[in-house]
């Protein structure tokens, strides 16, 4: 499964890898991907929606599924 976020409040490469890394640690993900430029990250595998958007949120960024 293949799941799509948008990523608000990131601003430089830390920030990208601090998601990547949050997102990474959320039980069930195969593999994430953050893209600064476009405010987005994709993660692949098994993961619970409301976990990826904790994980991020937990780091200070807003995260939502995107439609």
């Amino acid at each position: 499964m293949t799941v799509e976020l948008n990523i608000s409040g990131m601003s430089c490469g830390h920030c990208e890898k601090a998601v990547k890394k949050a997102l990474q640690n959320v039980t069930g993900v195969e593999k994430a991907e953050v893209n600064l430029a476009q405010g987005t990250a994709t993660v692949e595998g098994t993961p619970d929606l409301q976990s990826l958007i904790a994980a991020v949120t937990e780091e200070g960024y807003g995260a939502s599924v995107r439609a």
